[in-house]
């Protein structure tokens, strides 16, 4: 872990409401995000490139100065690659924020967010193709700390 870890702990406070009470990896296999399951994130590389990019980054690199609020007090997109706090977050929790957006119990009440919501754009499926993409990318530090976010959750 760097330095920017300790940062990115703010930037995750702003949804840490939602970890109460969610679990880690949601259902059985139909319902899993798996990383190293070559053909879910095969599905959902495209899907990313196509309902993502533009916002999060051809690269998950996410927007400039992301922690810092645009003038409309929305916070620009976060990188969803090692350097953000994606990975801070349960699978169920990620899907859910994909298909609903930012609103409640995802978010806090009243949290303004450019984030749209895709259940009508994507299936669950095709949401935990793009998550399993997404994942894919995260380095062996990265589920490591994972795995140890989630045990303290336990």
């Amino acid at each position: 872990m760097t330095r920017k870890a300790g940062g990115r702990l703010h930037a995750a406070a702003l949804v840490a409401v939602a970890l109460v009470g969610v679990a880690g990896c949601g259902g059985g296999a139909e319902g899993r995000i798996d990383p190293k399951d070559a053909a879910q994130v095969a599905r959902g590389e495209p899907l990313y490139r196509r309902h993502c990019a533009s916002c999060h980054g051809a690269t998950l690199e996410g927007q400039p100065d992301w922690r810092q609020r645009k003038a409309d007090g929305r916070l620009p997109a976060p990188p969803h690659d090692a350097s953000g706090h994606t990975w801070h977050h349960p699978n169920e929790l990620l899907v859910n924020i994909v298909r609903d957006g930012m609103v409640p119990p995802w978010a806090p009440e009243g949290y303004a967010s450019d984030m749209p919501a895709f259940a009508r754009v994507l299936s669950d499926d095709e949401i935990r193709a793009t998550l399993a993409f997404i994942q894919s990318t995260w380095p062996a530090e990265v589920w490591a700390a994972r795995a140890q976010m989630a045990q303290q959750r336990r």
